[in-house]
C-alpha cells in the first residue's frame, strides 16, 4: 500500500513538472474558418512542451499533412511553448465530413491533430482573440465588433539568396486600427495564484522569426518572442509593452545565417488580439574559400 501511494504521488508530481529540453511537440487543430467563396481554412498550431528547446522536423514521414501532403505549408522549425493559429490548409466547399491529419514525430514520440468541419470547431476573429488572451486594452465591444487584423507588407523579392555570414535586409511596413489600445500585463501577484489562461499585451507589434530552416539565424535588432512565454521578452510576460512604432511604420531588420540551407523567415504583425503574417524564402549558400576559383 505504501508503494502504491508513493507511485501515485510520483505520477502527479511528474505531470506538474516543466522541462527545458527533451520533450516532444504536440500538433493542435485550432478550428475552421469559412471563406467568402464557400471554401474552408483548417487552422493549425502546436505545443512544444519545452520551455527553451527549438526543434527542427523536416517535411516527410515525421512531419506530414494528409491527404495531399506531406508538405502543405506547415512549419519545420518549432519554437518553444504554445504557438497558436500558425498556418492554414484550405479545403473545398464540399469537403463534407472528411478530415485532414497532421502527423508530427519529435523526440521519438508521434502525435496527430485531426481537422474536421464539425460545427463545434467553427472559429472567427472573436475566437482567435479570446484564445490569445488579449489584455483589456479595449472594451469587449471593440474587440468583438470593430477590431481588424493589422495590415502588413514586406518590401522586396519574396525569394532571396545570400552567402553564409552575409546579412539580408528585411523591410516590413505595418499599420493597425488602434484597437485594442496599448496595454501591458500587470506584474504577477502571488496572491492570485497561477490558474487561468495566459494573457497577452495589446498594441501593434512586429517581429521576425524562423518558420523553416535548421541553421542559426541572428536578427539585428534582436526580436522579441512570438510564442507564449510568461518569463521575459514576450508579450505574454508581465510588464511587457509593445515597442514604439518606428517612423512611417517601417520595421527594418538584418538577418544573418550561420549555415547553408533553405529557410523561410516569417514576419508577424500582431495587435494582441489578431495577427497577419508574411513569409520570405532565403537560400543560403556556402561562402567560397579564398583559394577557390
Amino acid at each position: 500500500m505504501m508503494l502504491l501511494v508513493l507511485t501515485c504521488g510520483s505520477l502527479q508530481l511528474d505531470a506538474q513538472l516543466s522541462y527545458s529540453r527533451g520533450q516532444n511537440i504536440a500538433p493542435s487543430y485550432e478550428g475552421w474558418e469559412l471563406n467568402p467563396d464557400g471554401s474552408h481554412d483548417l487552422v493549425f498550431g502546436y505545443m512544444n512542451r519545452n520551455w527553451d528547446e527549438e526543434i527542427d522536423v523536416p517535411t516527410g514521414p515525421g512531419n506530414s499533412i494528409e491527404p495531399g501532403g506531406p508538405d502543405q505549408g506547415q512549419p519545420t522549425h518549432f519554437l518553444p511553448r504554445r504557438n497558436r493559429f500558425v498556418f492554414r490548409v484550405r479545403v473545398p466547399a464540399d469537403f463534407g465530413d472528411k478530415e485532414v491529419v497532421w502527423t508530427l514525430t519529435s523526440h521519438g514520440k508521434t502525435e496527430r491533430a485531426y481537422a474536421t468541419l464539425k460545427p463545434d470547431y467553427f472559429m472567427d476573429n472573436n475566437v482567435i482573440a479570446s484564445n490569445i488572451g488579449a489584455a483589456p486594452g479595449g472594451s469587449n465591444l471593440e474587440l468583438q465588433n470593430l477590431n481588424k487584423a493589422p495590415k502588413l507588407r514586406v518590401d522586396g523579392d519574396p525569394i532571396r539568396s545570400v552567402m553564409v555570414g552575409q546579412s539580408v535586409t528585411l523591410t516590413a511596413f505595418a499599420s493597425d486600427d488602434g484597437i485594442p489600445k496599448i496595454f501591458s500585463l500587470p506584474p504577477h501577484d502571488p496572491a492570485r495564484g497561477a490558474g487561468g489562461a495566459m494573457g497577452s499585451a495589446t498594441g501593434l507589434r512586429v517581429a521576425w522569426f524562423v518558420y523553416r530552416g535548421s541553421g542559426k539565424v541572428t536578427f539585428d535588432p534582436p526580436q522579441f518572442k512570438v510564442y507564449e512565454d510568461s518569463r521575459s521578452d514576450s508579450p505574454w510576460a508581465p510588464g511587457w509593452i509593445a515597442p514604439p512604432i518606428p517612423p512611417d511604420g517601417q520595421w527594418v531588420v538584418q538577418a544573418t545565417f550561420s549555415e547553408p540551407g533553405t529557410y523561410t523567415l516569417r514576419c508577424l504583425a500582431h495587435d494582441g488580439a489578431l495577427m497577419t503574417s508574411r513569409d520570405v524564402a532565403v537560400t543560403v549558400r556556402q561562402a567560397l574559400s579564398s583559394g577557390a576559383r
